[in-house]
């Protein structure tokens, strides 16, 4: 389909690369507020004096307001478009981000962690539906997949920021920790005025000549942006031979009305396992535990007999080196190998990973009086592999898959459902990590990680089809019963409208 409208495979349109990089910006701030909170915890306990319940709601209330802002973003985002919900994103993060440098007591960083949580949820849905719209079916998997490897350069950023820091003062470090997230949110509102809106966006809106001369913009070439904008003027359910510069838009397309209804309350069988594999696949990104490892990796460690700060807060950057240089190699083996084969494998190893940790981890609790040398390095070693397996797959693919698999009506709106799953995931595991360890040991935490991560790939192997190479078009025909290529009678491929007529 692909070289039959007149892709060139080989070649990589430098614009759409430029708009996804500039789009994911936003994610570096999220990634940063993850990594540099499970340093900073340490600092901000000791001199706030808080209780190990009072760090739990701490690091997870973020997820719980990333969620109220996933879904508000959906919604948002079919009314003023994909690029200024973009802007929005980041003024609220740079709001949440000076609350939480200022912050004199714990009421004030609570405050800016629960702004800066509505900011995550805006983000996390907006930045991947943006890079899917733009991209070419050739490079979107490299494309889709930079705000995950942006969250993952933002984590080390953090990590390494709690290691420069940690070594001030205690009262002026933590704060510089949180304070600088606000930086990139400026970066970006500059960045902003060079990205073009979204394509599919604009032609749901009746701008048809706007739509047209981005795809020209971000197509490898002409005949691909001619096909690509007849796909998308026929999804959308206008006549794919309108000529019009502005069309009216049809009642059921426009800023996205009825969206929810044709979601959840009465999906067709297609739209529903549609749903299922997108809340699915966010769903098993969280219970398989990387939360846990991210944000609780000084505590690991230190469980395993690293004791002082600075080597805690430097194993921990290795944390963070890992998922990075992971993640990149994952966005250029995603649009090669494709998704099931990197998901598959991805999960075939966190289950592995998981169980070598947690006997690890019981051996040093269960030997509390000897130091165990092989423990520590087998539960270091463990914990780089969990991180590797689950970048290099689960990790990246979840915002990939989730982002494309919608159809267009439903994309924004279906994604931020994902998203909001995703976050009440993250918020279950952060928030309750410490409690769970205390109770079934660290070592048996992360066993019953392994076994979420062996129902994992139970279910990617049987409902979540290839997507690699497609086009956004194309897809929803993978998860109905008639997989013939052409089958346009799902919500994606609507009834053509007369608003040319």
């Amino acid at each position: 389909m692909a070289e039959a409208c007149g892709e060139n495979k080989t070649s990589f349109n430098k614009y759409a690369l430029l708009c996804a990089v500039i789009a994911s910006i936003i994610s570096i701030i999220f990634g940063y507020d993850t990594g540099v909170m499970s340093g900073a915890m340490i600092f901000i306990k000791e001199d706030l004096k808080i209780s190990d319940v009072q760090v739990e709601v701490l690091a997870g209330i973020l997820n719980i307001c990333a969620l109220v802002g996933s879904l508000a973003a959906g919604r948002t985002s079919d009314h003023i478009g994909r690029r200024y919900t973009i802007v929005l994103a980041s003024v609220i993060f740079l709001i949440g981000g000076v609350l939480m440098g200022y912050a004199p007591n714990y009421a004030i960083l609570m405050t800016g962690r629960c702004i800066a949580g509505v900011g995550v949820g805006f983000a996390l849905m907006i930045a991947p539906v943006y890079s899917a719209e733009i991209s070419s079916p050739s490079n979107r998997g490299f494309l889709t997949s930079l705000p995950e490897l942006c969250i993952s350069f933002g984590t080390l950023l953090g990590y390494t920021s709690n290691y420069f820091f940690g070594k001030l003062a205690l009262r002026l470090g933590w704060r510089l920790m949180l304070g600088v997230a606000a930086i990139p949110s400026v970066v970006l509102a500059f960045g902003i005025l060079k990205m073009p809106e979204s394509p599919r966006w604009l032609v749901l809106e009746g701008r048809l000549k706007e739509a047209r001369e981005i795809l020209s913009l971000i197509s490898n070439s002409e005949e691909e942006a001619k096909s690509r904008f007849h796909d998308i003027k026929v999804a959308a359910g206008i006549d794919p031979h309108c000529t019009l510069e502005v069309v009216k838009p049809t009642n059921n397309t426009h800023h996205g009305q009825g969206v929810l209804k044709e979601l959840i309350i009465s999906p067709t069988p297609t739209v529903r396992r549609i749903l299922i594999a997108a809340i699915g696949i966010h769903f098993f990104e969280h219970a398989t535990g990387i939360e846990a490892v991210v944000l609780y990796s000084p505590r690991i460690f230190k469980k395993a007999g690293v004791v002082t700060k600075s080597k805690l807060l430097l194993a921990t950057v290795g944390v963070g080196i890992t998922k990075t240089a992971f993640i990149l190699i994952a966005t250029f083996f995603l649009d090669r190998f494709g998704r099931r084969r990197l998901l598959l494998t991805s999960t075939g190893g966190l289950v592995v990973s998981l169980t070598g940790l947690g006997f690890a981890l019981t051996m040093v609790e269960v030997k509390p009086d000897e130091k165990l040398i092989w423990a520590l390095c087998l539960s270091i070693v463990f914990t780089y592999t969990y991180v590797a397996f689950f970048s290099i797959g689960l990790g990246p693919i979840t915002w990939v898959y989730s982002s494309e698999i919608f159809p267009l009506r439903l994309r924004a709106q279906g994604a931020s459902i994902g998203v909001a799953v995703n976050r009440l995931m993250n918020a279950v595991v952060s928030m309750s990590f410490i409690s769970i360890y205390k109770a079934i040991t660290i070592g048996g935490a992360f066993f019953m990680f392994a076994g979420v991560a062996l129902v994992a790939w139970w279910f990617f192997f049987f409902l979540l089809p290839e997507t690699k190479g497609k086009t956004l078009e194309e897809i929803e025909t993978l998860f109905s019963n008639n997989t013939t290529k052409h089958d346009y009678q799902g919500l994606e491929i609507q009834t053509t409208s007369n608003v040319c007529a």
